[in-house]
C-alpha cells in the first residue's frame, strides 16, 4: 500500500506578531566590557577558559533544560557560573532563552529583546527574532523593547560563557522586574508554546542570591533558597522572598524557568555551586551570594524500558481510539477513560491512522510529546476521522470497515548529514522558511522508495518545497522513531 502523505498537527501554531523596535540589522553593543569582564578578546577568552578548566565535573545524566546562573562580576561569580556551563560545553542548542533582572528599569510587562544582533569582545550573537517575536504576541504582559536591555547586566554577562560553551546558537533576551506568580506562568507557557518541535532549546535563568550580609547570615538566607529550589517549591519559594526569609534578585526567571520544568515533566534539580563574594575578596561583613543550578530530565533506566509499549497497553490504546471515534460518531460525544498505566500517562508525541480496504482514510497527529499519551490518541483518533482535509468525515457506516493504526514516536533530533537516515526505522521531519511536512517510518517500507525518493518526495509531496530542497544548508532535517501497532490481525 502507498500513503499519499501523511498531515501533521502540532496542535498550537506560534503567533508572530509586529513589535515595535529595532532593524533586525541592530547590534547591541557590549556594555560591561572592561568592568564586568575583561574588554580584550584574548584575555576574556582566557580567563572563561580558566574557570572551566577549574570547574569540577558534575554528573548528569540526562537532557538540560535550564541552568541558573549568577551574573556579578567574573572576579566574583565566574568560577560560580562556570560550573554550570561546563555542563552544556559542545552541545548543541538552536536557541538560548535568557531570562533575567532588570536593574536599571522598573519593568512592569517582561522585555522582550525581538531583534537585531548582541556583540561581545567574542563576536557577534543573532536574536532569534520569531520566536522571540512570537513570544512577545502571546500576551499584553509582554513587551518588544530595546530600550531596557540598553545598560543591563543580567544577560550580557552570560553570552561570553555561551559563546565558549555553545557551537552555534541564537538568543532570546528577556527581562523582568521580579514579576508576580501569575506572569511568570504567562510567560513559561509562552515560551513552551512557541519553541518548535524539533529543535533544542536552552533556558538561562541569571541570578544571584542575597545582597550585603555577613557571610554567616548570607550563607543562611541563601541554604533555605536553595533548598526549596532544588525542591522545586515554586510557590515556596515566591512565598519565602515575599517575607524576606530568602532572596533571589531574578526571582522572576528563576520561578519562569522552574514553571518550564514542570510544563516538561520529570525534571530535577541539582545546585552545582554555592560562593559568596566574600570567598573572591575576604570581606566577610557585607557579602553577596552566588549559585549555580542544572534543570535536567534524568535519563534512567526504567525510562528507557517504558519507551517500548507492551502488549496490553498497545491493546488498550487501540480500544481508546476505536471507542472514541464510536462515541463521536454516534453521539458527538468523548468517553472519559479511567487509565491507570503510568505508561500511558506520560507525553508522548503519537499519529493516529485510519485505513479503509488498506488505503488510507485519515491520519493526523502530535510531533511532540505535549499531551498524556491516552489522551492524545484519544483526541487524534477523531481528527483523523472527522479533520483530516484530504478526506471526507468518516461516517457511522464505516466504523466496521476501519482498521485503526498508532504510531507513538520518540522526540525529534537534529539530522545533519541525510546519510545517517536509516529508512524504515527514522520518520523524517523537512522544514525551510515557513514551509514544511513530516513522513512516519513506515512510509519507506509501503512505498518501496530509496532514500534520495523518500526525501524528494518529503519536499516536494508534503512541504511544498522543490524535489532536492533537503540538499539545501538551510533547510533542516529532524528524525524520530516510532514504534507502530494496529487492530490487522
Amino acid at each position: 500500500m502507498k500513503r499519499n502523505g501523511l498531515v501533521i498537527l502540532l496542535g498550537i501554531v506560534a503567533l508572530i506578531a509586529s513589535c515595535s523596535g529595532k532593524s533586525s540589522e541592530h547590534i547591541r553593543p557590549p556594555i560591561v566590557a572592561g568592568t564586568f569582564y575583561p574588554a580584550a578578546q584574548a584575555k576574556l577568552s582566557a580567563l572563561i577558559d580558566q574557570y572551566l578548566q577549574e570547574a569540577p565535573e558534575q554528573g548528569i545524566d540526562g537532557e538540560i533544560i535550564a541552568l541558573i546562573v549568577p551574573h556579578a562580576g567574573y572576579v566574583y561569580s565566574g568560577p560560580v557560573a562556570a560550573a554550570g556551563y561546563k555542563l552544556i560545553a559542545n552541545k548543541y542548542y538552536d536557541t538560548v532563552i535568557m531570562i533575567g533582572p532588570s536593574h536599571h528599569q522598573y519593568l512592569t510587562v517582561a522585555s522582550i529583546y525581538t531583534s537585531g544582533i548582541w556583540e561581545t569582545p567574542l563576536g557577534k550573537v543573532l536574536v532569534d527574532t520569531p520566536l522571540a517575536k512570537a513570544i512577545a504576541a502571546e500576551n499584553k504582559l509582554f513587551a518588544c523593547s530595546v530600550q531596557a536591555h540598553k545598560q543591563e547586566h543580567s544577560l550580557e554577562v552570560q553570552v561570553p560563557f555561551l559563546q565558549k560553551t555553545l557551537p552555534d546558537f541564537k538568543i532570546v533576551p528577556i527581562l523582568v522586574s521580579d514579576p508576580d506568580l501569575e506572569q511568570c506562568t504567562l510567560l513559561a507557557q509562552a515560551i513552551m508554546k512557541n519553541c518548535r518541535p524539533g529543535k533544542k532549546y536552552l533556558i538561562i535563568a541569571s541570578t544571584d542570591l542575597s545582597h550585603y550580609y555577613t557571610q554567616e547570615k548570607a550563607r543562611a538566607l541563601d541554604e533555605l533558597a536553595l533548598a526549596l529550589l532544588e525542591k522545586q517549591d515554586f510557590a515556596g519559594l515566591y512565598s519565602g522572598i515575599s517575607a524576606r526569609t530568602c532572596e533571589l534578585c531574578g526571582q522572576g526567571a528563576v520561578l519562569t524557568a522552574l514553571e518550564i520544568a514542570r510544563l516538561r515533566g520529570q525534571a530535577k534539580v541539582k545546585i552545582l555551586k554555592y560562593a559568596t563574594s566574600g570567598d573572591a575578596n575576604g570581606e566577610m561583613d557585607r557579602v553577596v551570594g552566588y549559585a549555580a543550578a542544572v534543570i535536567y530530565q534524568e535519563h534512567t533506566t526504567a525510562k528507557k524500558e517504558n519507551t517500548m509499549l507492551n502488549k496490553e497497553q498497545q491493546q488498550e490504546l487501540l480500544k481508546i481510539a476505536r471507542k472514541t471515534i464510536e462515541s463521536f460518531l454516534k453521539s458527538g460525544t468523548v468517553p472519559d477513560f479511567k487509565v491507570t498505566d503510568p505508561s500511558l500517562k506520560e507525553k508522548r508525541g503519537v499519529f493516529v491512522t485510519l485505513n479503509k480496504d488498506r488505503q488510507l482514510r485519515g491520519c493526523i497527529g502530535y510531533i511532540m510529546p505535549i499531551e498524556q499519551l491516552y489522551l492524545a490518541v484519544s483526541k487524534m483518533a477523531i481528527e483523523a476521522a472527522t479533520g483530516d482535509p484530504r478526506f471526507t468525515p468518516v461516517t457511522k457506516d464505516e466504523l466496521d470497515q476501519l482498521e485503526i493504526e498508532i504510531s507513538v514516536l520518540t522526540v525529534p533530533e537534529r539530522a545533519r548529514n541525510p546519510a545517517n537516515i536509516v529508512l524504515g526505522t527514522h520518520g523524517v521531519i523537512v522544514r525551510k522558511g515557513g514551509s514544511g511536512g513530516v513522513f512516519l517510518p513506515q512510509v519507506a517500507t509501503e512505498t518501496g522508495w530509496n532514500k534520495e525518493e523518500f526525501l524528494n518526495e518529503l519536499c516536494s509531496q508534503k512541504a511544498g518545497l522543490p524535489e532536492d530542497a533537503w540538499q539545501d544548508k538551510d533547510t533542516e532535517l529532524y528524525t524520530f522513531s516510532a514504534q507502530v501497532f494496529s487492530e490487522r490481525r
